[in-house]
């Protein structure tokens, strides 16, 4: 029973947040369709938290690249790094078009990590899984807020997808998993079943063994650090005022990241073959 299982898992989040104006509340079905009108008779209920929220990923894409150009940063793309070497102080990266140095290097190279991250005396044990997303056509406003399988974008286009496998294939797509998708999106919101799919999409998430950040820095080259999570956006705000600061100053923080150091994994987490 989701509705009956999800309180529990809410208050254990909370309690790791461990912030006071952290605001949760269970809704019944009666008040679920206050707020999204169009829900159907099988939604028996739900959760809302009004610090929820969603980007549009190619105008963050775009953002990125605005500030790029902003605060002066040299954007090389299509330049896979191959090996990286320290010599007299200095990171050596060795790319297709050429060698880059910096004194600083961040890992943030989501699975690649696992192949980069021991060339500087760290590991990054990922696995990897893969999801499938499905888009509808553009209707009408009836979704203001993200929900976890489903959200509507500012152009009106309708995003379902909720899918994990372990296959890391992202070529291909298993219909009989968009099939469920979409069925459990029109249980949801009815009028979902008279609208087209326009187009549907596999993808690799970025995933660490565990499913948690991780957040290293080199012992053996000082000024190597490596961060790689899932949730690259709903952490922004801590790898930019954070982690970003820690990194400038030349140090992590143990009492903020100690925690998700891949030292969490023992030996076992190298050993992880994800395909990258």
């Amino acid at each position: 029973d989701e509705i009956g299982a999800l309180p529990e898992l809410v208050k254990r989040m909370h309690n790791q947040v461990g912030a006071a104006d952290y605001r949760m509340q269970m809704m019944p079905a009666s008040e679920v369709k206050k707020a999204l009108p169009l829900i159907g008779p099988d939604v028996s209920g739900g959760s809302y938290c009004p610090h929820d929220g969603h980007v549009n990923s190619l105008r963050t894409f775009r953002a990125f690249h605005t500030g790029f150009k902003a605060f002066g940063v040299d954007y090389f793309p299509e330049r896979p790094v191959s090996a990286i070497s320290k010599r007299g102080g200095e990171f050596r990266l060795t790319t297709p078009q050429g060698e880059l140095r910096a004194a600083k290097v961040v890992l943030a190279a989501g699975n690649a990590n696992q192949t980069l991250a021991p060339m500087v005396g760290l590991h990054a044990p990922m696995g990897p899984t893969r999801g499938q997303i499905v888009v509808t056509e553009r209707t009408m406003p009836f979704l203001p807020h993200p929900l976890t399988t489903i959200r509507q974008t500012d152009e009106g286009t309708v995003m379902i997808g909720d899918s994990r496998e372990e296959e890391l294939d992202d070529r291909t797509l298993k219909h009989s998993i968009s099939a469920v998708m979409a069925d459990r999106a029109q249980r949801m919101f009815p009028h979902l079943a008279r609208l087209n799919v326009v187009r549907s999409w596999a993808g690799i998430r970025v995933m660490p063994q565990d499913g948690f950040p991780i957040y290293d820095q080199s012992e053996s080259h000082p000024g190597a650090f490596v961060a790689c999570c899932h949730s690259g956006v709903t952490l922004a705000s801590n790898h930019a005022f954070d982690v970003a600061r820690m990194v400038a100053q030349g140090a992590l923080e143990p009492e903020l990241v100690g925690a998700f150091s891949a030292r969490r994994f023992g030996g076992n987490g190298a050993a992880n073959h994800s395909g990258y």
